[in-house]
Protein backbone atom coordinates (compact mmCIF):
# COMPACT_ATOMS: atom_id res chain seq x y z
CA UNK A 1 0.00 0.00 0.00
CA UNK A 2 1.26 3.48 -0.90
CA UNK A 3 0.16 6.54 1.08
CA UNK A 4 0.33 10.01 -0.51
CA UNK A 5 -0.64 13.25 1.24
CA UNK A 6 -2.08 16.35 -0.41
CA UNK A 7 -3.22 19.07 2.00
CA UNK A 8 -6.01 17.52 4.14
CA UNK A 9 -6.25 14.40 1.96
CA UNK A 10 -4.37 11.11 2.22
CA UNK A 11 -4.58 8.68 -0.68
CA UNK A 12 -4.16 5.02 0.25
CA UNK A 13 -3.42 3.16 -2.98
CA UNK A 14 -3.41 -0.62 -3.18
CA UNK A 15 -1.57 -2.31 -6.08
CA UNK A 16 -0.65 1.15 -7.42
CA UNK A 17 1.59 -0.12 -10.22
CA UNK A 18 -0.69 -2.86 -11.51
CA UNK A 19 -4.36 -2.29 -10.70
CA UNK A 20 -4.64 0.78 -8.47
CA UNK A 21 -7.54 0.72 -6.03
CA UNK A 22 -7.72 3.85 -3.89
CA UNK A 23 -9.41 4.91 -0.70
CA UNK A 24 -8.85 8.17 1.14
CA UNK A 25 -8.54 9.76 4.56
CA UNK A 26 -9.91 13.27 4.92
CA UNK A 27 -8.22 14.82 7.94
CA UNK A 28 -10.42 16.75 10.32
CA UNK A 29 -9.24 18.57 13.46
CA UNK A 30 -9.44 15.54 15.73
CA UNK A 31 -10.36 12.60 13.50
CA UNK A 32 -10.26 10.99 10.07
CA UNK A 33 -13.08 10.38 7.61
CA UNK A 34 -12.40 7.35 5.43
CA UNK A 35 -13.73 7.57 1.88
CA UNK A 36 -14.41 4.07 0.52
CA UNK A 37 -13.11 0.80 1.93
CA UNK A 38 -11.01 -0.66 -0.90
CA UNK A 39 -10.50 -4.44 -0.90
CA UNK A 40 -11.08 -7.12 1.78
CA UNK A 41 -7.37 -7.50 2.52
CA UNK A 42 -6.97 -3.70 2.92
CA UNK A 43 -8.20 -3.61 6.52
CA UNK A 44 -4.86 -3.83 8.31
CA UNK A 45 -3.17 -1.33 6.01
CA UNK A 46 -6.00 1.17 6.54
CA UNK A 47 -5.78 0.80 10.31
CA UNK A 48 -1.97 1.05 10.23
CA UNK A 49 -2.17 4.19 8.09
CA UNK A 50 -4.49 5.82 10.64
CA UNK A 51 -1.89 5.06 13.31
CA UNK A 52 0.75 6.82 11.19
CA UNK A 53 -1.47 9.89 10.78
CA UNK A 54 -2.20 9.77 14.50
CA UNK A 55 -5.96 10.26 14.49
CA UNK A 56 -8.90 7.85 14.86
CA UNK A 57 -11.19 6.87 12.00
CA UNK A 58 -14.67 8.01 13.06
CA UNK A 59 -16.57 8.09 9.74
CA UNK A 60 -16.67 6.03 6.57
CA UNK A 61 -18.38 7.38 3.44
CA UNK A 62 -18.94 5.07 0.47
CA UNK A 63 -18.93 6.79 -2.93
CA UNK A 64 -20.68 3.84 -4.60
CA UNK A 65 -21.44 0.22 -3.82
CA UNK A 66 -19.00 -1.78 -5.93
CA UNK A 67 -16.89 -4.53 -4.39
CA UNK A 68 -13.58 -2.68 -4.77
CA UNK A 69 -14.97 0.26 -2.77
CA UNK A 70 -16.57 -1.66 0.11
CA UNK A 71 -14.27 -4.68 0.46
CA UNK A 72 -13.00 -3.93 3.96
CA UNK A 73 -16.25 -2.40 5.24
CA UNK A 74 -17.41 -5.24 7.49
CA UNK A 75 -13.98 -5.82 8.98
CA UNK A 76 -13.46 -2.13 9.69
CA UNK A 77 -16.87 -1.90 11.34
CA UNK A 78 -15.98 -4.90 13.52
CA UNK A 79 -12.75 -3.20 14.62
CA UNK A 80 -14.40 0.23 15.09
CA UNK A 81 -17.94 -0.45 16.38
CA UNK A 82 -18.77 3.27 16.65
CA UNK A 83 -17.74 3.92 13.03
CA UNK A 84 -20.42 6.02 11.31
CA UNK A 85 -21.07 4.51 7.87
CA UNK A 86 -22.72 6.60 5.14
CA UNK A 87 -23.78 5.99 1.55
CA UNK A 88 -26.29 7.55 -0.83
CA UNK A 89 -29.95 6.69 -0.44
CA UNK A 90 -29.89 5.03 -3.87
CA UNK A 91 -26.71 2.98 -3.55
CA UNK A 92 -27.76 1.69 -0.13
CA UNK A 93 -29.89 -0.73 -2.14
CA UNK A 94 -26.84 -1.94 -4.05
CA UNK A 95 -24.90 -2.29 -0.81
CA UNK A 96 -27.65 -4.62 0.37
CA UNK A 97 -27.23 -6.69 -2.81
CA UNK A 98 -30.30 -5.37 -4.63
CA UNK A 99 -29.44 -4.39 -8.22
CA UNK A 100 -33.04 -3.87 -9.37
CA UNK A 101 -33.59 -0.63 -11.26
CA UNK A 102 -36.01 1.92 -9.86
CA UNK A 103 -39.09 2.85 -11.88
CA UNK A 104 -37.79 6.29 -12.87
CA UNK A 105 -34.29 5.12 -13.91
CA UNK A 106 -32.90 4.65 -17.41
CA UNK A 107 -33.29 1.05 -18.47
CA UNK A 108 -29.60 0.15 -18.48
CA UNK A 109 -28.36 -2.84 -16.50
CA UNK A 110 -26.32 -2.04 -13.42
CA UNK A 111 -22.79 -3.20 -14.12
CA UNK A 112 -19.72 -3.91 -12.03
CA UNK A 113 -19.48 -6.28 -9.11
CA UNK A 114 -22.27 -5.50 -6.66
CA UNK A 115 -21.57 -6.86 -3.16
CA UNK A 116 -23.63 -9.84 -2.01
CA UNK A 117 -22.37 -10.49 1.51
CA UNK A 118 -21.96 -7.09 3.20
CA UNK A 119 -23.50 -7.22 6.66
CA UNK A 120 -22.92 -3.61 7.71
CA UNK A 121 -25.98 -1.38 7.47
CA UNK A 122 -25.37 2.33 6.89
CA UNK A 123 -26.02 4.78 9.69
CA UNK A 124 -26.69 7.71 7.35
CA UNK A 125 -28.29 7.81 3.91
CA UNK A 126 -26.94 10.74 1.95
CA UNK A 127 -28.37 13.12 -0.63
CA UNK A 128 -27.17 16.14 -2.57
CA UNK A 129 -25.98 18.98 -0.36
CA UNK A 130 -25.56 17.01 2.87
CA UNK A 131 -22.52 17.84 4.98
CA UNK A 132 -20.32 15.42 6.88
CA UNK A 133 -17.53 17.22 8.67
CA UNK A 134 -15.81 19.40 6.06
CA UNK A 135 -17.28 17.44 3.16
CA UNK A 136 -20.22 18.40 0.96
CA UNK A 137 -22.09 15.60 -0.82
CA UNK A 138 -22.51 15.97 -4.60
CA UNK A 139 -24.79 13.59 -6.45
CA UNK A 140 -22.82 12.25 -9.44
CA UNK A 141 -24.65 9.24 -10.91
CA UNK A 142 -23.58 7.35 -13.99
CA UNK A 143 -21.06 4.79 -12.84
CA UNK A 144 -23.83 3.56 -10.57
CA UNK A 145 -27.27 5.12 -10.17
CA UNK A 146 -26.41 6.47 -6.73
CA UNK A 147 -22.75 7.45 -7.06
CA UNK A 148 -21.71 10.47 -5.02
CA UNK A 149 -18.68 12.72 -4.91
CA UNK A 150 -17.35 14.69 -1.96
CA UNK A 151 -16.03 18.25 -1.95
CA UNK A 152 -13.76 19.40 0.87
CA UNK A 153 -15.15 22.87 1.46
CA UNK A 154 -11.89 24.04 3.04
CA UNK A 155 -9.69 23.64 -0.03
CA UNK A 156 -11.84 22.39 -2.96
CA UNK A 157 -10.33 18.94 -3.06
CA UNK A 158 -12.83 16.73 -4.89
CA UNK A 159 -13.11 12.97 -4.29
CA UNK A 160 -15.14 11.43 -7.10
CA UNK A 161 -15.04 7.66 -6.68
CA UNK A 162 -15.29 6.27 -10.22
CA UNK A 163 -17.06 9.26 -11.80
CA UNK A 164 -13.65 9.96 -13.36
CA UNK A 165 -10.41 8.00 -13.59
CA UNK A 166 -6.80 9.05 -14.10
CA UNK A 167 -5.15 5.65 -14.56
CA UNK A 168 -4.40 5.26 -18.26
CA UNK A 169 -5.38 8.90 -18.84
CA UNK A 170 -8.10 11.11 -17.40
CA UNK A 171 -11.49 9.84 -18.53
CA UNK A 172 -15.18 10.20 -17.79
CA UNK A 173 -16.71 7.03 -16.38
CA UNK A 174 -17.69 4.72 -19.23
CA UNK A 175 -14.94 5.85 -21.62
CA UNK A 176 -12.51 3.04 -22.35
CA UNK A 177 -8.83 3.78 -21.82
CA UNK A 178 -6.88 0.85 -23.32
CA UNK A 179 -4.24 0.90 -20.58
CA UNK A 180 -6.94 0.67 -17.88
CA UNK A 181 -10.41 -0.08 -19.27
CA UNK A 182 -11.97 -1.63 -16.19
CA UNK A 183 -13.97 1.33 -14.77
CA UNK A 184 -15.66 1.69 -18.16
CA UNK A 185 -16.79 -1.93 -18.05
CA UNK A 186 -18.48 -1.29 -14.71
CA UNK A 187 -20.37 1.85 -15.72
CA UNK A 188 -24.16 1.84 -15.62
CA UNK A 189 -24.96 4.74 -18.00
CA UNK A 190 -22.40 6.68 -20.04
CA UNK A 191 -24.62 9.66 -20.89
CA UNK A 192 -25.55 10.23 -17.26
CA UNK A 193 -21.89 9.83 -16.30
CA UNK A 194 -20.98 12.57 -18.80
CA UNK A 195 -23.53 14.96 -17.31
CA UNK A 196 -22.12 14.24 -13.86
CA UNK A 197 -18.58 14.95 -15.05
CA UNK A 198 -19.71 18.34 -16.35
CA UNK A 199 -21.38 19.04 -13.03
CA UNK A 200 -18.25 18.10 -11.10
CA UNK A 201 -16.12 20.33 -13.34
CA UNK A 202 -18.36 23.28 -12.44
CA UNK A 203 -17.11 23.08 -8.85
CA UNK A 204 -13.63 24.12 -10.11
CA UNK A 205 -11.71 21.57 -8.02
CA UNK A 206 -8.15 22.34 -7.02
CA UNK A 207 -7.38 18.67 -6.53
CA UNK A 208 -9.01 15.64 -8.14
CA UNK A 209 -8.97 12.34 -6.23
CA UNK A 210 -10.26 9.24 -8.03
CA UNK A 211 -10.86 5.59 -7.29
CA UNK A 212 -8.30 4.43 -9.84
CA UNK A 213 -5.20 6.48 -10.57
CA UNK A 214 -3.10 9.27 -9.13
CA UNK A 215 -4.43 12.49 -7.67
CA UNK A 216 -4.29 15.50 -9.97
CA UNK A 217 -3.59 19.05 -8.84
CA UNK A 218 -5.26 21.82 -10.86
CA UNK A 219 -7.20 19.22 -12.86
CA UNK A 220 -9.47 21.58 -14.82
CA UNK A 221 -7.83 21.20 -18.22
CA UNK A 222 -7.58 17.42 -17.86
CA UNK A 223 -11.26 17.15 -16.96
CA UNK A 224 -12.19 19.45 -19.86
CA UNK A 225 -10.32 17.23 -22.32
CA UNK A 226 -11.98 14.13 -20.88
CA UNK A 227 -15.41 15.72 -21.26
CA UNK A 228 -14.75 16.68 -24.89
CA UNK A 229 -13.52 13.14 -25.62
CA UNK A 230 -16.66 11.66 -24.07
CA UNK A 231 -18.93 14.06 -25.98
CA UNK A 232 -17.35 13.06 -29.27
CA UNK A 233 -17.58 9.34 -28.56
CA UNK A 234 -21.19 9.58 -27.42
CA UNK A 235 -22.45 11.47 -30.44
CA UNK A 236 -25.24 9.60 -32.26
CA UNK A 237 -23.80 7.20 -34.78
CA UNK A 238 -20.43 6.92 -33.08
Amino acid sequence: MKMTKADTLFQLSFMPRVFPVNCYFVEEEDSLTLIDAALPYSTKSIMDAAQVVGKPITRLIVTHAHDDHVGALDRLKALIPDLQVSISVRDALLLAGNSTLLQNEVNSPIRGVVPKKIKTQPDLLLKEGDRIGSLEVISSPGHTPGSISLLDTRNHSLIVGDALQTRGGTAVSGMIKPLFPFPAFGTWNKLIALESAKKLRSYKPRLLAVGHGKMLEHPGNSIDRAIVEAELKLQPGK
